[in-house]
């Protein structure tokens, strides 16, 4: 699990600056989960009740620091949460699409999965953002790279890296 501050979040269109300390970002697409109510320890039959809408993501790493990280045994915080590190595209009610639908279902985790295990940690709040990623590795991103994600011809996530 990944606790990001929100210095991490980066909404609407607006670009994202590689970062100082870093010679290569990397990115994968995730998918969003918006708490909409107050729990603690959620079995997973009952997690879906408990977010309201789902957003498509772009999660950015370090993976020069990652690397470094993991080799020195050490956690992956500098590589992972930095400012702007989680660009967020356009909210979408659950009930126009689920988020498993999202990304064919190429999670690492269920979206009820990652609700039961956020909230066995820690009680969640409305407001608060669960990312689960993709099971595929990151991709290399470079100055000037748009990472543009749609869903039937519609854009729903714009970052343009700067």
């Amino acid at each position: 699990m990944v606790l990001k501050g929100d210095s991490c979040l980066l909404n609407g269109r607006k670009p994202m600056f590689i970062p100082d300390g870093t010679s290569e970002l990397g990115v994968t697409e995730c998918v969003i989960l918006r708490v909409s109510r107050l729990g603690k320890e959620i079995a997973p039959k009952f997690a879906s009740r408990y977010y309201d809408a789902v957003a498509l993501g772009a999660d950015f790493i370090a993976m020069d620091l990652a690397r470094k990280a993991q080799s020195e045994g050490k956690p992956w915080t500098e590589a992972i949460a930095f400012d702007y590190s989680l660009a967020i595209g356009e909210w979408i009610n659950n009930d126009e699409m689920s988020a498993a639908e999202l990304l064919n279902d190429e999670l690492i985790i269920s979206p009820e999965e990652a609700i039961a295990k956020a909230s066995k940690l820690m009680t969640i709040r409305q407001g608060d953002l669960i990312y689960i990623q993709r099971a595929v590795a990151p991709r290399k991103v470079e100055k000037e790279d748009i990472i543009r994600i749609e869903i039937d011809g519609e854009e729903k996530l714009y970052c343009k890296i700067k």
